[in-house]
Protein backbone atom coordinates (compact mmCIF):
# COMPACT_ATOMS: atom_id res chain seq x y z
CA UNK A 1 0.00 0.00 0.00
CA UNK A 2 1.53 3.76 -0.72
CA UNK A 3 2.21 5.52 1.76
CA UNK A 4 0.61 9.36 1.96
CA UNK A 5 2.78 12.10 1.42
CA UNK A 6 3.73 14.08 5.09
CA UNK A 7 3.86 17.73 4.54
CA UNK A 8 7.87 17.49 4.62
CA UNK A 9 7.97 14.90 1.84
CA UNK A 10 5.61 17.27 -0.31
CA UNK A 11 7.56 20.54 0.34
CA UNK A 12 10.89 18.35 -0.62
CA UNK A 13 9.05 17.31 -4.18
CA UNK A 14 7.86 20.50 -4.81
CA UNK A 15 4.21 19.82 -3.34
CA UNK A 16 1.93 23.03 -2.29
CA UNK A 17 1.27 22.75 1.53
CA UNK A 18 -1.61 25.56 0.94
CA UNK A 19 -3.18 27.15 -1.52
CA UNK A 20 -3.01 30.89 -2.11
CA UNK A 21 -6.22 32.89 -1.85
CA UNK A 22 -7.09 34.25 -4.61
CA UNK A 23 -8.29 37.93 -4.07
CA UNK A 24 -11.61 39.01 -4.49
CA UNK A 25 -13.46 41.72 -6.64
CA UNK A 26 -17.30 41.14 -5.39
CA UNK A 27 -19.32 43.03 -8.11
CA UNK A 28 -21.95 45.38 -7.17
CA UNK A 29 -25.44 44.80 -6.84
CA UNK A 30 -28.53 46.77 -6.00
CA UNK A 31 -32.06 44.86 -5.07
CA UNK A 32 -34.03 45.00 -1.90
CA UNK A 33 -31.67 43.08 0.27
CA UNK A 34 -28.90 45.70 -0.50
CA UNK A 35 -30.72 48.25 0.98
CA UNK A 36 -31.06 46.18 4.08
CA UNK A 37 -27.29 45.66 4.46
CA UNK A 38 -26.80 49.28 3.82
CA UNK A 39 -29.70 50.19 6.37
CA UNK A 40 -28.02 48.00 8.66
CA UNK A 41 -24.39 49.65 7.85
CA UNK A 42 -25.99 52.89 8.69
CA UNK A 43 -27.71 51.51 12.26
CA UNK A 44 -24.77 49.68 13.79
CA UNK A 45 -22.34 52.52 12.83
CA UNK A 46 -25.01 55.02 14.37
CA UNK A 47 -24.91 53.07 17.17
CA UNK A 48 -21.09 52.59 17.45
CA UNK A 49 -20.64 56.20 16.70
CA UNK A 50 -23.23 57.75 18.99
CA UNK A 51 -23.17 56.01 22.71
CA UNK A 52 -20.07 57.21 23.64
CA UNK A 53 -21.28 60.90 22.82
CA UNK A 54 -24.52 60.48 25.03
CA UNK A 55 -24.33 61.99 28.57
CA UNK A 56 -26.17 60.68 31.65
CA UNK A 57 -25.71 62.57 34.94
CA UNK A 58 -23.13 64.83 33.44
CA UNK A 59 -20.47 62.04 32.72
CA UNK A 60 -20.93 59.33 29.04
CA UNK A 61 -23.97 56.79 29.43
CA UNK A 62 -21.89 54.09 28.89
CA UNK A 63 -18.07 54.04 30.09
CA UNK A 64 -15.90 51.49 31.24
CA UNK A 65 -13.87 53.13 33.37
CA UNK A 66 -11.39 50.57 34.33
CA UNK A 67 -8.38 52.98 36.63
CA UNK A 68 -11.50 53.28 38.58
CA UNK A 69 -13.20 50.17 38.62
CA UNK A 70 -16.52 51.33 37.70
CA UNK A 71 -18.49 50.92 34.71
CA UNK A 72 -21.39 53.30 33.85
CA UNK A 73 -24.42 51.72 31.88
CA UNK A 74 -27.04 54.80 31.56
CA UNK A 75 -28.81 54.86 35.08
CA UNK A 76 -26.45 51.71 37.05
CA UNK A 77 -23.01 52.09 38.20
CA UNK A 78 -21.08 48.28 38.47
CA UNK A 79 -18.56 47.86 40.01
CA UNK A 80 -16.41 44.21 40.00
CA UNK A 81 -18.29 42.74 42.51
CA UNK A 82 -21.22 43.00 40.20
CA UNK A 83 -18.90 40.72 37.90
CA UNK A 84 -22.24 38.19 37.80
CA UNK A 85 -24.34 40.63 35.54
CA UNK A 86 -21.99 40.39 32.85
CA UNK A 87 -21.92 36.45 33.16
CA UNK A 88 -25.92 36.74 32.53
CA UNK A 89 -24.94 39.25 29.83
CA UNK A 90 -22.61 36.66 27.91
CA UNK A 91 -25.08 34.18 28.44
CA UNK A 92 -27.73 35.70 27.21
CA UNK A 93 -25.84 36.60 23.97
CA UNK A 94 -24.76 33.29 23.32
CA UNK A 95 -28.49 31.92 23.96
CA UNK A 96 -29.64 34.60 21.52
CA UNK A 97 -26.92 33.70 19.15
CA UNK A 98 -28.33 29.80 18.90
CA UNK A 99 -31.84 31.29 18.93
CA UNK A 100 -31.44 33.41 16.27
CA UNK A 101 -29.37 30.97 13.40
CA UNK A 102 -31.80 27.65 14.85
CA UNK A 103 -34.46 30.30 13.36
CA UNK A 104 -32.74 32.49 10.94
CA UNK A 105 -29.57 30.29 9.82
CA UNK A 106 -26.82 33.38 9.28
CA UNK A 107 -29.05 36.81 8.83
CA UNK A 108 -26.17 38.27 11.39
CA UNK A 109 -23.26 37.63 9.68
CA UNK A 110 -24.64 39.04 6.39
CA UNK A 111 -26.65 41.98 8.19
CA UNK A 112 -24.60 43.11 10.95
CA UNK A 113 -21.48 41.60 12.26
CA UNK A 114 -18.50 44.14 12.31
CA UNK A 115 -16.66 42.41 9.74
CA UNK A 116 -19.13 42.33 7.27
CA UNK A 117 -20.36 45.90 7.94
CA UNK A 118 -16.85 47.42 8.00
CA UNK A 119 -16.07 45.33 4.42
CA UNK A 120 -18.82 47.27 2.97
CA UNK A 121 -17.87 50.47 4.27
CA UNK A 122 -14.26 50.04 2.54
CA UNK A 123 -15.77 48.25 -0.20
CA UNK A 124 -17.70 51.36 -0.77
CA UNK A 125 -14.98 53.53 -0.65
CA UNK A 126 -12.77 51.03 -3.25
CA UNK A 127 -15.49 51.33 -5.39
CA UNK A 128 -15.66 55.06 -5.44
CA UNK A 129 -11.94 55.12 -6.49
CA UNK A 130 -11.22 52.29 -8.73
CA UNK A 131 -14.69 51.34 -10.25
CA UNK A 132 -16.76 48.35 -9.93
CA UNK A 133 -15.43 44.41 -10.43
CA UNK A 134 -14.08 44.86 -13.68
CA UNK A 135 -12.75 48.06 -13.70
CA UNK A 136 -10.38 47.08 -10.47
CA UNK A 137 -9.39 43.58 -12.34
CA UNK A 138 -8.48 45.63 -15.30
CA UNK A 139 -6.47 48.12 -13.17
CA UNK A 140 -4.80 45.64 -10.97
CA UNK A 141 -3.45 43.47 -14.38
CA UNK A 142 -2.32 46.78 -16.00
CA UNK A 143 1.31 48.37 -15.10
CA UNK A 144 0.84 50.50 -12.19
CA UNK A 145 0.77 54.02 -13.59
CA UNK A 146 0.57 57.58 -12.07
CA UNK A 147 -3.21 57.63 -12.00
CA UNK A 148 -3.56 54.32 -10.35
CA UNK A 149 -1.08 54.77 -7.91
CA UNK A 150 -3.07 58.02 -6.82
CA UNK A 151 -6.38 56.26 -6.61
CA UNK A 152 -4.49 53.83 -4.44
CA UNK A 153 -3.17 56.00 -2.27
CA UNK A 154 -6.23 58.17 -1.49
CA UNK A 155 -8.32 55.01 -0.64
CA UNK A 156 -5.71 53.44 1.73
CA UNK A 157 -5.52 56.90 3.31
CA UNK A 158 -9.99 57.32 3.16
CA UNK A 159 -9.37 53.79 4.75
CA UNK A 160 -6.39 54.25 7.34
CA UNK A 161 -8.72 57.72 8.23
CA UNK A 162 -12.10 55.20 8.90
CA UNK A 163 -10.06 52.96 10.78
CA UNK A 164 -8.88 55.55 13.31
CA UNK A 165 -12.18 56.80 13.51
CA UNK A 166 -13.19 53.03 14.58
CA UNK A 167 -10.16 52.85 16.72
CA UNK A 168 -10.66 56.99 18.72
CA UNK A 169 -14.39 55.58 19.29
CA UNK A 170 -13.43 52.16 20.57
CA UNK A 171 -11.29 53.56 23.50
CA UNK A 172 -14.01 56.32 23.94
CA UNK A 173 -15.53 53.47 25.35
CA UNK A 174 -13.36 53.34 28.16
CA UNK A 175 -11.86 56.92 28.52
CA UNK A 176 -14.76 59.99 28.38
CA UNK A 177 -14.84 60.78 24.45
CA UNK A 178 -14.69 64.42 24.88
CA UNK A 179 -11.19 63.99 26.87
CA UNK A 180 -10.09 61.64 24.95
CA UNK A 181 -9.84 63.84 22.06
CA UNK A 182 -8.64 67.03 23.96
CA UNK A 183 -5.57 65.18 25.21
CA UNK A 184 -5.27 63.10 21.35
CA UNK A 185 -5.39 67.37 20.18
CA UNK A 186 -2.73 68.54 22.86
CA UNK A 187 -0.57 65.18 22.23
CA UNK A 188 -1.22 63.85 25.87
CA UNK A 189 -2.53 60.47 25.52
CA UNK A 190 -1.57 58.10 28.05
CA UNK A 191 0.64 54.80 26.67
CA UNK A 192 -2.30 52.56 27.08
CA UNK A 193 -4.51 54.54 25.00
CA UNK A 194 -2.08 55.55 22.34
CA UNK A 195 -1.89 51.55 22.45
CA UNK A 196 -5.40 50.82 21.97
CA UNK A 197 -5.91 53.22 19.08
CA UNK A 198 -3.29 52.07 17.50
CA UNK A 199 -4.13 48.07 17.85
CA UNK A 200 -8.10 48.82 16.48
CA UNK A 201 -7.41 50.89 13.66
CA UNK A 202 -4.48 48.68 12.48
CA UNK A 203 -6.86 45.61 13.14
CA UNK A 204 -10.42 47.35 11.35
CA UNK A 205 -8.07 48.80 8.60
CA UNK A 206 -6.27 44.86 8.63
CA UNK A 207 -9.35 43.14 8.62
CA UNK A 208 -11.47 45.26 6.48
CA UNK A 209 -8.81 46.43 3.93
CA UNK A 210 -6.61 43.07 3.18
CA UNK A 211 -8.49 39.82 4.64
CA UNK A 212 -11.81 40.67 4.00
CA UNK A 213 -13.29 37.00 3.76
CA UNK A 214 -10.66 35.00 4.90
CA UNK A 215 -11.54 36.17 8.19
CA UNK A 216 -15.18 34.38 8.05
CA UNK A 217 -13.48 31.23 6.53
CA UNK A 218 -10.75 31.11 8.38
CA UNK A 219 -10.99 32.73 11.53
CA UNK A 220 -14.40 33.07 12.81
CA UNK A 221 -15.42 30.03 14.19
CA UNK A 222 -19.11 30.98 14.05
CA UNK A 223 -19.08 28.85 10.65
CA UNK A 224 -17.50 25.89 11.91
CA UNK A 225 -19.81 25.59 14.57
CA UNK A 226 -23.15 26.74 12.86
CA UNK A 227 -23.86 23.19 11.41
CA UNK A 228 -24.33 22.04 15.10
CA UNK A 229 -27.24 25.09 15.54
CA UNK A 230 -29.13 24.98 12.45
CA UNK A 231 -31.53 22.13 11.28
CA UNK A 232 -33.98 20.92 8.25
CA UNK A 233 -36.00 23.91 9.09
CA UNK A 234 -33.41 26.84 9.42
CA UNK A 235 -33.55 29.93 7.19
CA UNK A 236 -30.49 29.65 4.77
CA UNK A 237 -30.14 30.56 0.99
CA UNK A 238 -30.77 28.20 -1.76
CA UNK A 239 -30.37 27.55 -5.54
CA UNK A 240 -33.53 26.00 -6.52
CA UNK A 241 -31.99 22.95 -8.90
CA UNK A 242 -34.89 21.06 -9.73
CA UNK A 243 -36.35 24.69 -11.34
CA UNK A 244 -32.26 25.82 -12.18
CA UNK A 245 -30.68 22.44 -13.97
CA UNK A 246 -29.44 21.91 -16.53
CA UNK A 247 -28.09 25.39 -16.54
CA UNK A 248 -27.12 27.28 -20.48
CA UNK A 249 -26.88 29.84 -21.95
CA UNK A 250 -29.93 31.23 -23.87
CA UNK A 251 -31.38 34.64 -26.07
CA UNK A 252 -32.93 36.82 -23.64
CA UNK A 253 -36.51 36.47 -23.19
CA UNK A 254 -36.40 32.93 -24.47
CA UNK A 255 -39.02 30.60 -23.07
CA UNK A 256 -38.18 28.70 -20.30
CA UNK A 257 -37.11 24.88 -20.44
CA UNK A 258 -35.80 26.16 -24.20
CA UNK A 259 -33.52 23.19 -25.33
CA UNK A 260 -34.28 21.06 -22.35
CA UNK A 261 -32.81 23.93 -20.39
CA UNK A 262 -33.64 25.24 -16.82
CA UNK A 263 -34.08 28.69 -15.78
CA UNK A 264 -30.53 29.18 -14.41
CA UNK A 265 -28.83 30.44 -17.76
CA UNK A 266 -24.99 29.79 -16.61
CA UNK A 267 -24.18 33.82 -16.28
CA UNK A 268 -21.90 33.61 -12.93
CA UNK A 269 -23.06 36.91 -11.55
CA UNK A 270 -24.30 34.86 -8.31
CA UNK A 271 -20.60 34.20 -7.96
CA UNK A 272 -19.09 37.73 -8.96
CA UNK A 273 -21.49 39.16 -6.30
CA UNK A 274 -20.53 36.72 -3.67
CA UNK A 275 -18.31 39.25 -1.00
CA UNK A 276 -16.69 34.98 0.00
CA UNK A 277 -16.11 34.19 -3.80
CA UNK A 278 -18.08 30.88 -3.34
CA UNK A 279 -20.85 29.29 -6.10
CA UNK A 280 -24.48 29.30 -4.07
CA UNK A 281 -24.83 26.39 -6.85
CA UNK A 282 -22.80 24.10 -5.36
CA UNK A 283 -25.05 24.20 -2.50
CA UNK A 284 -24.97 25.35 1.72
CA UNK A 285 -21.54 26.28 2.42
CA UNK A 286 -19.82 27.13 5.56
CA UNK A 287 -18.17 30.00 3.86
CA UNK A 288 -21.70 31.80 2.61
CA UNK A 289 -22.82 34.36 5.16
CA UNK A 290 -25.79 35.11 4.14
CA UNK A 291 -25.68 38.40 2.50
CA UNK A 292 -27.94 37.59 -0.26
CA UNK A 293 -26.36 39.50 -2.70
CA UNK A 294 -26.39 36.55 -5.01
CA UNK A 295 -30.36 36.66 -4.80
CA UNK A 296 -30.69 40.55 -5.94
CA UNK A 297 -28.33 39.89 -8.90
CA UNK A 298 -30.51 36.71 -9.67
CA UNK A 299 -33.75 38.30 -9.36
CA UNK A 300 -32.42 40.97 -11.56
CA UNK A 301 -31.19 38.41 -13.88
CA UNK A 302 -34.68 36.63 -13.67
CA UNK A 303 -36.76 39.99 -14.69
CA UNK A 304 -34.41 40.56 -17.51
CA UNK A 305 -35.25 36.54 -18.62
CA UNK A 306 -39.13 36.88 -18.15
CA UNK A 307 -38.91 34.41 -15.72
CA UNK A 308 -40.29 34.44 -12.21
CA UNK A 309 -37.79 35.62 -9.24
CA UNK A 310 -36.90 32.94 -6.70
CA UNK A 311 -34.86 31.02 -8.00
CA UNK A 312 -31.45 31.23 -5.64
CA UNK A 313 -33.83 32.32 -2.37
CA UNK A 314 -34.35 32.67 1.40
CA UNK A 315 -35.66 29.46 2.25
CA UNK A 316 -34.96 25.79 4.63
CA UNK A 317 -33.66 22.49 3.34
CA UNK A 318 -37.35 21.20 4.06
CA UNK A 319 -38.53 23.96 2.29
CA UNK A 320 -36.69 23.37 -0.93
CA UNK A 321 -37.06 19.85 -0.48
CA UNK A 322 -40.61 20.07 -0.38
CA UNK A 323 -41.13 22.63 -2.57
CA UNK A 324 -43.26 24.89 0.21
CA UNK A 325 -44.05 28.41 0.71
CA UNK A 326 -43.62 30.62 3.56
CA UNK A 327 -46.51 29.60 5.04
CA UNK A 328 -45.65 25.94 4.68
CA UNK A 329 -42.34 26.61 6.07
CA UNK A 330 -43.79 28.54 9.32
CA UNK A 331 -45.77 25.43 10.48
CA UNK A 332 -42.00 24.53 11.65
CA UNK A 333 -41.06 27.53 13.34
CA UNK A 334 -41.46 26.23 16.48
CA UNK A 335 -39.72 23.24 17.49
CA UNK A 336 -37.84 21.88 20.29
CA UNK A 337 -34.74 23.30 20.46
CA UNK A 338 -36.50 27.03 19.14
CA UNK A 339 -38.87 26.70 22.35
CA UNK A 340 -35.62 25.70 24.48
CA UNK A 341 -33.02 28.53 23.57
CA UNK A 342 -36.32 31.04 23.52
CA UNK A 343 -37.76 29.71 27.20
CA UNK A 344 -34.02 29.83 28.81
CA UNK A 345 -33.23 33.36 26.67
CA UNK A 346 -36.17 35.00 28.41
CA UNK A 347 -35.39 33.38 31.45
CA UNK A 348 -31.89 34.83 31.32
CA UNK A 349 -33.10 38.10 30.75
CA UNK A 350 -35.78 38.37 33.17
CA UNK A 351 -33.20 37.52 35.93
CA UNK A 352 -31.01 39.86 35.36
CA UNK A 353 -33.67 42.79 34.53
CA UNK A 354 -35.67 42.10 37.76
CA UNK A 355 -32.07 41.59 39.57
CA UNK A 356 -30.70 45.25 38.52
CA UNK A 357 -34.21 46.96 38.67
CA UNK A 358 -34.12 45.45 42.77
CA UNK A 359 -30.68 46.01 43.16
CA UNK A 360 -30.22 48.01 46.44
CA UNK A 361 -27.99 51.44 46.29
CA UNK A 362 -25.86 51.00 48.66
CA UNK A 363 -23.21 47.63 49.20
CA UNK A 364 -21.50 46.02 51.99
CA UNK A 365 -18.67 43.87 52.39
CA UNK A 366 -17.27 43.48 56.02
CA UNK A 367 -13.90 41.53 57.18
CA UNK A 368 -12.34 40.97 60.00
CA UNK A 369 -9.33 42.97 61.03
CA UNK A 370 -6.52 39.98 60.40
CA UNK A 371 -4.17 41.99 63.04
CA UNK A 372 -5.85 40.53 65.77
CA UNK A 373 -8.72 38.06 67.17
CA UNK A 374 -10.56 39.38 70.11
CA UNK A 375 -9.53 41.90 72.76
CA UNK A 376 -10.19 41.48 76.24
CA UNK A 377 -10.65 45.49 77.66
CA UNK A 378 -12.15 47.25 80.61
CA UNK A 379 -15.98 47.28 79.01
CA UNK A 380 -15.52 43.52 77.35
CA UNK A 381 -14.55 41.42 74.77
CA UNK A 382 -13.70 43.82 71.42
CA UNK A 383 -13.61 42.85 68.08
CA UNK A 384 -12.49 44.71 65.17
CA UNK A 385 -13.55 45.20 61.27
CA UNK A 386 -13.29 46.70 58.41
CA UNK A 387 -16.81 47.73 56.69
CA UNK A 388 -16.33 48.25 52.81
CA UNK A 389 -19.30 50.53 52.08
CA UNK A 390 -20.07 50.79 48.31
CA UNK A 391 -22.61 53.68 47.23
CA UNK A 392 -24.23 52.52 44.28
CA UNK A 393 -25.92 55.54 43.00
CA UNK A 394 -24.59 58.56 41.77
CA UNK A 395 -25.64 61.53 44.48
CA UNK A 396 -23.73 61.53 48.14
CA UNK A 397 -25.26 59.86 50.75
CA UNK A 398 -25.32 59.49 54.59
CA UNK A 399 -25.11 56.08 56.17
CA UNK A 400 -26.15 54.76 59.81
CA UNK A 401 -24.30 51.32 60.71
CA UNK A 402 -25.63 49.41 63.11
CA UNK A 403 -24.96 44.95 64.30
CA UNK A 404 -28.01 42.84 64.84
CA UNK A 405 -28.08 39.10 65.38
CA UNK A 406 -26.06 39.33 68.62
CA UNK A 407 -27.61 40.46 71.33
CA UNK A 408 -25.83 43.48 73.88
CA UNK A 409 -23.16 44.29 71.61
CA UNK A 410 -22.24 47.77 70.87
CA UNK A 411 -20.82 49.57 67.87
CA UNK A 412 -18.16 51.71 68.16
CA UNK A 413 -17.25 53.68 64.49
CA UNK A 414 -13.98 54.77 63.56
CA UNK A 415 -15.50 58.29 62.48
CA UNK A 416 -18.57 59.82 63.55
CA UNK A 417 -21.88 58.96 62.34
CA UNK A 418 -23.64 58.80 59.99
CA UNK A 419 -20.52 57.99 57.19
CA UNK A 420 -21.14 60.29 54.18
CA UNK A 421 -19.77 57.90 50.88
CA UNK A 422 -19.60 60.30 47.84
CA UNK A 423 -21.38 59.87 44.59
CA UNK A 424 -20.61 56.20 43.29
CA UNK A 425 -17.89 55.92 45.80
CA UNK A 426 -16.57 53.22 48.01
CA UNK A 427 -15.02 54.02 51.62
CA UNK A 428 -13.54 51.88 54.10
CA UNK A 429 -15.03 52.17 57.68
CA UNK A 430 -12.95 50.80 60.75
CA UNK A 431 -15.35 49.41 63.81
CA UNK A 432 -15.30 47.99 66.92
CA UNK A 433 -17.37 45.78 68.11
CA UNK A 434 -17.76 44.94 72.32
CA UNK A 435 -19.65 42.91 74.18
CA UNK A 436 -19.88 43.57 77.82
CA UNK A 437 -18.63 41.18 80.48
CA UNK A 438 -22.27 40.28 81.82
CA UNK A 439 -23.21 38.98 78.68
CA UNK A 440 -19.70 37.43 77.67
CA UNK A 441 -20.75 35.69 81.26
CA UNK A 442 -23.91 34.16 79.72
CA UNK A 443 -22.79 33.39 76.33
CA UNK A 444 -19.24 31.53 77.49
CA UNK A 445 -16.67 31.20 74.60
CA UNK A 446 -16.90 30.54 71.57
CA UNK A 447 -17.80 32.41 67.84
CA UNK A 448 -20.95 34.09 67.43
CA UNK A 449 -22.95 35.62 64.39
CA UNK A 450 -23.13 38.81 63.68
CA UNK A 451 -24.81 40.86 60.86
CA UNK A 452 -23.80 44.56 60.14
CA UNK A 453 -26.15 47.10 59.03
CA UNK A 454 -26.41 50.28 56.74
CA UNK A 455 -29.13 52.13 56.05
CA UNK A 456 -29.73 55.82 54.44
CA UNK A 457 -33.70 55.90 54.76
CA UNK A 458 -33.62 54.67 51.36
CA UNK A 459 -31.56 51.34 50.75
CA UNK A 460 -29.91 49.43 53.17
CA UNK A 461 -27.74 46.42 53.20
CA UNK A 462 -26.41 43.62 55.29
CA UNK A 463 -23.14 41.35 55.83
CA UNK A 464 -22.55 38.61 58.05
CA UNK A 465 -19.47 38.43 60.30
CA UNK A 466 -18.15 36.34 63.23
CA UNK A 467 -17.61 37.62 66.43
CA UNK A 468 -15.13 35.58 68.75
CA UNK A 469 -15.10 34.96 72.40
CA UNK A 470 -12.03 33.85 74.05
Amino acid sequence: MKTPPTPCSAAREGGVLYERPVKIYPRAVRGRFDRWRRLMVAVTQLIFLGLPWLTWNDRSALLFDLEARRFYVFAWVLWPQDLIYLVGLLIACALALFLFTAVAGRLWCGYACPQTVYTEMFLAIERWLEGDRQARMRRDAAPMSLETLTRKAVKHLLWAALALLTGVTFVGYFTPVRELLHRALALELGPWETFWIAFYTLATYGNAGWLREQICKTMCPYARFQSALIDADSLIIAYDSQRGEPRGGRARKAAARTSGLGDCIDCTLCVQVCPAGIDIRDGLQNECIGCAACIDICDTVMDKMGYARGLIRYTTARGLGAGVGWRGMLTHLLRVRVIAYAVLLAGVVLGVALSLALRPGVALDALRDRGTLANLGAEGVENTYQLLITNRTEQPARYTIDAVDLEGVQVHVGSAQPVIVGAARQLRVPVRLVLPHAQVARMGSGARRVTFVVEDGHDSARAAATFLLP
